[in-house]
């Protein structure tokens, strides 16, 4: 882990160095073993924790800081199907850290909403997509919110691991999750706006982990 990653995280909110540094290193090793293992990221949650999951899911699949170039064999497999196109292809994508925001999807929110269960529309993601050994980032502010929940239930019975970015009580979140990281506010904007460096600092982490090189 880069401690100066960390160092910048804590100079600019001291707050969250007692109450969350141990969590946040916890999540980290958690979603690093995930990708290590071939493993994916499954995040939901609702209102601005829903933006949120937008926002990780850019910086985790395309480059954040780095330029995360792709493997020359793979540049290789395009020149053998299209030479005339590979290297515009290859010299473009960027390496990438599977992750899926389960907002993303509206028809099939809306559908299963309708015709199932609303609660049920971030678990139902979370059965299709969930692999043992994948992680699943279930945000909310009030650790209490009732979809975001029955996506970790399930999430736990299928084997993915379960981390919770939550406020200062941790809800029913903190009980289930595996990991959780508890902001110390209880007013939701305060959380909300500690939650972003948080996970900024863990896909700068997650980054350099694999793309440094």
């Amino acid at each position: 882990m880069n401690h100066s990653v960390m160092e910048r995280l804590y100079s600019r909110y001291p707050e969250l160095e007692a109450a969350c540094s141990d969590d946040i290193k916890e999540v980290f090793e958690l979603i690093k073993v995930c990708y290590q293992n071939g493993g994916k990221l499954l995040i939901c949650g609702n209102g601005g924790s829903a933006a949120d999951c937008e926002h990780i899911v850019g910086e985790l699949m395309k480059g954040f800081l780095l330029k995360r170039l792709i493997p020359n064999e793979f540049r290789g497999e395009l020149l053998a199907i299209d030479r005339e196109h590979a290297d515009y292809i290859a010299d473009r994508l960027q390496g990438a850290l599977p992750a899926i925001s389960l907002v993303s999807h509206s028809a099939l929110s809306t559908a299963f909403a309708n015709d199932q269960a609303s609660d049920l529309i971030f678990a139902q993601q979370v059965y299709g997509y969930g692999k043992r050994g994948d992680v699943l980032l279930a945000i909310s502010t009030s650790g209490h919110s009732a979809n975001v929940m029955h996506a970790v239930r399930v999430a736990k019975a299928m084997g993915v691991h379960t981390v919770g970015l939550t406020g200062q009580s941790g809800g029913d979140m903190k009980g289930l999750c595996d990991a959780t990281i508890s902001v110390p506010y209880e007013y939701t904007p305060d959380i909300q706006e500690r939650h972003l460096p948080i996970y900024h600092a863990l896909c700068i982490l997650i980054e350099e982990e694999f793309f440094a090189s």
